[in-house]
C-alpha cells in the first residue's frame, strides 16, 4: 500500500509538470502574437502567467518581458529581465546575453555590453556570431583595428544577417591598416553577401580603387 501510494505521488507530480510545460506554451505562443502585433504592455501580462514550475519557459517568458520592456523604452528595465533571465539559465542563455550588450551598449556602458556579447560567445561555443560582429564594432570604434578584424572575420563566417555588414567592415579595418586590395576583397564579398544591394559596401570598393595608387590608408570608409 506504501509503494503504491509513493507510485501515485510520482505519477501526479510528472502529470503536474507535464501540464505545466503545456500550458507554458500556450502562454508564450500568445505573448508572441502580441509582440508581433506590437501590443507590448498586453504581451507582458500574458508572459508573466507563466509558471515558475516550467523552469525553461519562465526563463524565456522573463526575456521576452525584457524585451518588451527594451520596446517600449524602458531600457534599465529591460536590463533588470535581461539579468534574471540569464541567472535562471545559469549564465547559459545566449540570446539574453546579446539583448543585455545591445542595452547597455545603447546606455554607453561600453565595459558593461563587452561583458555581455563576449558572455553571449562563451555561451553559444562562438555560434552566437551577432555578438561577435557586435564586439568588432565596439574594437573599431576604440581605435583597435586588429582586433576588430579578428572580430569581424570570425563573424563573417557564420551564416547570418550580419554577414555582409561583418565583410563591409572588415575590409574597412584591412583599409585602414593598410591592406588596400584585401580590403577591396571584403567589400566585394559585402557586394555579394548582399546581392548587389550594399551602398555602403559599393562606396568604399569604389573609394579603395580610386584611391589604392597614391593613398596607403583611406580614413572616410564608411563602417556601420
Amino acid at each position: 500500500m506504501k509503494n503504491h501510494f509513493f507510485t501515485a505521488v510520482l505519477l501526479l507530480a510528472t502529470a503536474i509538470a507535464v501540464h505545466a510545460q503545456t500550458d507554458s506554451q500556450s502562454i508564450l505562443r500568445r505573448g508572441d502574437a502580441l509582440v508581433a502585433q506590437e501590443k507590448y504592455e498586453l504581451a507582458i501580462e500574458e508572459y508573466a502567467k507563466v509558471s515558475t514550475q516550467d523552469r525553461d519557459a519562465y526563463a524565456k517568458a522573463i526575456y521576452n518581458i525584457g524585451v518588451c520592456r527594451y520596446e517600449l523604452w524602458q531600457t534599465d528595465e529591460a536590463i533588470a529581465f535581461y539579468k534574471r533571465s540569464i541567472e535562471l539559465k545559469e549564465g547559459n542563455y545566449p540570446r539574453a546575453s546579446y539583448a543585455l550588450g545591445v542595452a547597455l551598449e545603447d546606455q554607453n556602458k561600453i565595459s558593461e555590453a563587452r561583458l555581455g556579447y563576449e558572455q553571449a560567445v562563451r555561451a553559444s561555443h562562438g555560434e552566437f556570431a551577432r555578438a561577435t560582429y557586435r564586439l568588432g564594432v565596439l574594437e573599431a570604434k576604440a581605435g583597435e583595428f586588429e582586433k576588430a578584424a579578428a572580430f569581424f572575420r570570425e563573424a563573417a563566417t557564420r551564416a547570418g544577417e550580419h554577414v555582409p555588414a561583418s565583410h563591409n567592415n572588415l575590409g574597412v579595418m584591412l583599409a585602414r591598416l593598410g591592406f588596400i586590395k584585401d580590403a577591396e576583397q571584403e567589400f566585394l564579398m559585402a557586394l555579394k553577401a548582399a546581392d548587389g544591394r550594399y551602398d555602403d559596401a559599393a562606396y568604399n570598393l569604389s573609394l579603395c580603387r580610386t584611391l589604392s595608387a597614391s593613398v596607403r590608408r583611406p580614413y572616410k570608409l564608411s563602417i556601420i
